[in-house]
């Protein structure tokens, strides 16, 4: 198989613990809903003989153009959110043996300037959108949001206490020149960032950005709603989040918790969760892959079966 060489790309987290997770069968169908570079695709796909099959999902035209098709694999160049209506489409509602969800960003979108989720202060443009074909990007959002909503994103996405200060900031700083790249944003911020806590702190408020460009937790509202719909009983479902706010929802969701918002009320309800927990706690990357891949450092498995 050939759809991408994933080193170059995106090196995939506890790549063994999803595959084992997944409980793969040579003739299985399967769905990787976060494609990237390709390396949790590839390693399923090795798996598979006659019969089996993987759907890939990735709505980054990066990741579309790593893609190639054959009889076992099919890509499918939209948001996983989609989930539902896509396995529809191709007949698989109800029939699908393990969904994977890897819900890190890529390296690639770090590595590439171009596209503005680094805080490194040489970094261009300040985009952070998944599909940079579509939607606002975070200089749009940082250029016309009010101070109240900006205020609002850095508190919830970022869980930052100087949110309304950032705001005040940022509102201050776009009234004498209009953002365009990730050093106006640096330094309209940085009198609200403790000098020892930069690097943190300037992570927190472009997790907090990126969330809102690309709706992100909304989509992963959606998509847990979806899998119910497509796996079959005894199916799994392998997910993987990267910080509380994912794996927040997440478990609550797996939980059937009644301490969710409303809007998650809505789609969880307060029923018994159809759920049987396979991980009881969540599954870190142990002391080598963390030596070998920092990046997976905050990275949480999370492992259950449809009852």
């Amino acid at each position: 198989m050939d759809i991408v060489r994933a080193e170059d790309y995106h090196v995939p987290v506890l790549l063994q613990e999803c595959l084992e997770g997944m409980r793969l069968s040579a003739s299985g169908i399967y769905v990787d809903v976060t494609f990237g570079g390709g390396g949790h695709s590839r390693a399923i796909l090795s798996h598979l003989t006659d019969g089996g099959h993987l759907y890939s999902f990735d709505q980054d035209p990066d990741a579309a153009l790593r893609a190639e098709e054959q009889e076992q694999f099919t890509f499918i160049a939209s948001n996983f959110r989609h989930l539902s209506r896509f396995m529809d489409y191709y007949d698989q509602i109800g029939k699908v043996d393990a969904v994977l969800a890897d819900l890190g960003v890529s390296s690639h979108h770090f590595d590439d300037l171009e596209r503005g989720f680094s805080f490194r202060a040489e970094t261009p443009l300040l985009d952070m959108r998944m599909n940079n074909r579509e939607g606002r990007s975070a200089r749009d959002l940082l250029n016309e949001y009010e101070e109240e909503q900006l205020a609002d994103i850095l508190y919830r996405y970022g869980e930052l206490r100087q949110s309304r200060r950032l705001a005040q900031l940022i509102v201050k700083a776009r009234s004498t020149k209009t953002f365009a790249t990730v050093g106006d944003l640096i330094s309209a911020v940085r009198p609200a960032v403790r000098p020892d806590q930069e690097k943190k702190q300037l992570s927190c408020i472009f997790q907090a950005l990126r969330i809102e460009v690309n709706e992100e937790l909304i989509a992963l509202e959606e998509l847990l709603e979806g899998v119910k719909t497509v796996l079959r009983p005894g199916g799994r479902l392998v997910v993987m989040t990267y910080h509380s706010l994912e794996d927040r929802i997440v478990k609550n969701f797996l939980k059937g918790s009644d301490d969710t918002s409303s809007r998650e009320a809505q789609i969880y309800g307060s029923e018994r969760s159809p759920w049987r927990m396979i991980t009881r706690k969540p599954i870190t990357p142990s002391a080598e892959e963390l030596a070998r891949n920092p990046r997976s450092r905050s990275a949480k498995l999370r492992i259950a079966e449809l009852i």
